[in-house]
């Protein structure tokens, strides 16, 4: 059984926004070393640590199809991108985002686009109220600067008074209070967030399994309470019940 979760504080207000989801196109793939280098260096001063993070952006990956071919990538005559897979990627992906952040802030452009933003890793939204396409005209062209260009097949622009959007496995946008039928502004886990759930107790809970039942509850417990300790915020009851 869930836990009841506690409650929680929206830290964005999204009433009567407007927002606009970004994705980087590629960027774990387009990441420019020397400049990414730059950013690192930053905090870190240790010319050991900076070396090491050198030869791993140039180690050579091997990739393999499901025909068993294999494919190669990287090595040193790379000068973009982190590893795919690395452990330290999603990291460097992070610090070199900061500088576009950075900007964002240096730039006052909360205020500017009466906008907040929230970033995590290659992907972030943007909350703005009513000018969401000029900070979209902003963020592509300070893309380009960095070396980095947005994908528009997934970048859009939504009117979150009107339409619901996903982010981190959450959907967040407009639900109505069932009993009063009052609309308010809601985060809940996504459709697709349950759907995977469900398709992983399914597999722990096949017809065909031969463990033993404390093996198997355990890891079912396992799954469970992890999933809803990450799916915690906001509206979950409906979430909850369906799985």
């Amino acid at each position: 059984m869930f836990p009841k979760p506690e409650a929680v504080w929206l830290p964005i207000a999204i009433v009567k926004m407007s927002r606009f989801y970004v994705d980087l196109k590629g960027l774990l793939d387009t990441i420019p070393h020397s400049e990414l280098i730059k950013c690192v260096s930053r905090r870190i001063v240790d010319r050991n640590v900076l070396r090491l993070i050198k030869l791993w952006l140039r180690v050579p990956v091997e990739e393999r199809d499901k025909d068993g071919r294999g494919r190669m990538s990287g090595g040193r005559q790379n000068k973009k991108g982190t590893p795919q897979g690395g452990v330290i990627s999603p990291l460097l992906a992070n610090v070199y985002m900061n500088r576009f952040l950075k900007y964002w802030r240096i730039k006052e452009c909360n205020e500017t686009f009466r906008a907040r933003i929230v970033s995590y890793a290659d992907d972030f939204v943007i909350l703005s109220r009513g000018k969401a396409a000029q900070a979209l005209e902003l963020t592509s062209a300070v893309m380009e600067r960095l070396g980095l260009k947005l994908n528009q097949d997934k970048t859009v622009v939504v009117d979150v008074w009107n339409e619901n959007f996903d982010f981190l496995g959450y959907t967040f946008g407009q639900t109505w209070f069932r009993k009063t039928g009052k609309r308010y502004m809601a985060a809940s886990p996504s459709r697709k967030s349950v759907k995977r759930l469900k398709q992983k107790v399914r597999a722990i809970l096949r017809p065909g399994e031969k463990g033993a039942w404390p093996e198997v509850r355990d890891r079912l417990n396992a799954l469970l309470q992890g999933w809803s300790a990450y799916f915690c915020y906001g509206t979950t009851q409906i979430a909850y019940r369906a799985v």
